[in-house]
């Protein structure tokens, strides 16, 4: 039987590449998005979802088991980017980055956990990210929601484990998508000790992403991933120099590894 899939925010980028990649190869896809606008272009099923409502989550994964009988893989993929120094961030904005990017997460899988423990099989794939392996400036609360999300799947891969359930962490580096059209912007505050820096930050990150790697290789990886009868529990995809920052800060020196970053980023 082909496997039936969810994946979270699959609108756009990578959401909607992942979830392309895979109709195409055989598998039953359903993606979400809080505003869903099907698409005759589509290969999969888009349906409606909001990570901050739980009774929308439910209603989705409902949706699924009437019309399919079973859930194999679930993706949570959805996120939000938030920017800013810590100190002009406003706090409700960095209270929603956690709802969506990590609590989000966590309703979904609480959603779809009772049906893959009677089913005896499933596997959760956390999209989160390799800014959450580390402390970056001005994007601090998204790599702290991401590199929360990255420790609790490990903690929940131990507490499923023995009903059959598979969960995997995957972190991607910069990618060719819209992300920074979704982002949170903390303004560039005229006369701010942080002004001048944080917009050099703000335009080196959109360079990023504009020169990012095309999604189609989170795509293929997935699709491997959900492949594998034991699939690792941490992967990485992106640049080669951003996989080998996550080593050199197992490597260096708290300072020197923090003094590499402040310089890579003009600090």
């Amino acid at each position: 039987m082909n496997k039936v899939i969810l994946i979270t925010g699959a609108s756009s980028g990578i959401g909607k590449i992942t979830a392309e990649h895979l109709s195409s190869n055989g598998f039953k896809v359903y993606g979400t998005s809080r505003n869903p606008k099907p698409s005759a272009s589509e290969n999969f099923t888009l349906l409606k979802l909001d990570l901050h409502d739980k009774v929308s989550i439910e209603k989705a994964v409902e949706f699924i088991i009437v019309k399919e009988g079973r859930l194999d893989v679930v993706i949570n993929n959805a996120g939000m980017g938030i920017t800013g120094p810590i100190e002009e961030t406003d706090t409700e904005e960095m209270r929603k980055a956690f709802e969506t990017n990590f609590f989000g997460a966590i309703e979904v899988m609480k959603a779809v956990l009772p049906v893959m423990r009677k089913q005896k099989t499933g596997m959760i794939i956390n999209v989160t990210s390799i800014a959450g392996y580390m402390g970056l400036p001005y994007r601090g609360i998204y790599s702290a929601a991401k590199g929360a999300l990255e420790l609790l799947t490990e903690t929940v891969s131990m507490e499923v484990k023995a009903f059959g359930i598979k969960v995997v962490n995957v972190a991607p580096g910069d990618f060719a998508t819209n992300i920074e059209s979704g982002r949170y912007h903390s303004p560039v505050i005229k006369d701010s000790v942080y002004a001048p820096v944080y917009q050099n930050n703000l335009d080196l990150m959109n360079d990023h992403v504009n020169s990012g790697q095309d999604p189609i290789k989170m795509a293929e990886r997935i699709y491997r991933i959900i492949n594998d009868p034991s699939p690792k529990l941490h992967y990485k995809v992106g640049e080669s120099m951003q996989k080998f920052s996550i080593a050199l800060k197992c490597i260096l020196p708290d300072r020197i590894y923090e003094k590499l970053i402040m310089k890579y980023y003009g600090m």
